[in-house]
């Protein structure tokens, strides 16, 4: 049990998990996911953090199908400019490891945005905490386990 479905059991919210064998060498943890449950990729969703210049960390969830737009993530949390966060810093700040990145129970609780094209599903797909193991939830849910909001942050 990971930290990220201890929360979700916690907050009593509906969700399943999925389970698959991770393979360590895959080129695309996202992608592999989405392959291995059998979903859309525009549907299971990767979990990346972005610093400004600061060092204030930001939480972005985007579909595996497509790439995180740094600008839009800036304009969205009012940064003036970000980067992609160093491995080491994002698996410190998070508790979880690269390719196992969850949104939910974070060791420290950071400012998230939620793709906005999450909205047009009943239910979206993210890391649960490890590789190997994704956690399927509305959303609306996702958000308000994390505070987070929409935003228009992904490109394809």
């Amino acid at each position: 049990m990971t930290p990220a479905i201890v929360a979700a059991k916690r907050a009593k919210i509906r969700f399943q998990t999925h389970q698959y064998q991770a393979d360590p060498a895959a080129p695309s943890y996202g992608d592999e996911a989405a392959n291995a449950i059998g979903q859309p990729p525009q549907r299971v969703f990767k979990t990346l953090l972005a610093s400004d210049d600061s060092g204030q960390l930001y939480v972005a969830v985007v579909p595996v199908s497509g790439q995180l737009d740094l600008r839009a993530l800036a304009k969205a949390v009012s940064a003036k400019k970000l980067s992609m966060a160093a491995v080491d810093l994002a698996q410190k700040a998070t508790g979880y490891v690269v390719g196992g990145i969850s949104p939910l129970a974070q060791k420290k609780r950071l400012p998230l945005v939620l793709d906005a094209s999450a909205a047009q599903f009943d239910t979206i797909f993210v890391s649960a905490g490890r590789r190997g193991l994704e956690i399927e939830l509305s959303a609306e849910d996702l958000l308000q386990l994390t505070r987070g909001r929409y935003g228009a942050i992904g490109r394809a």
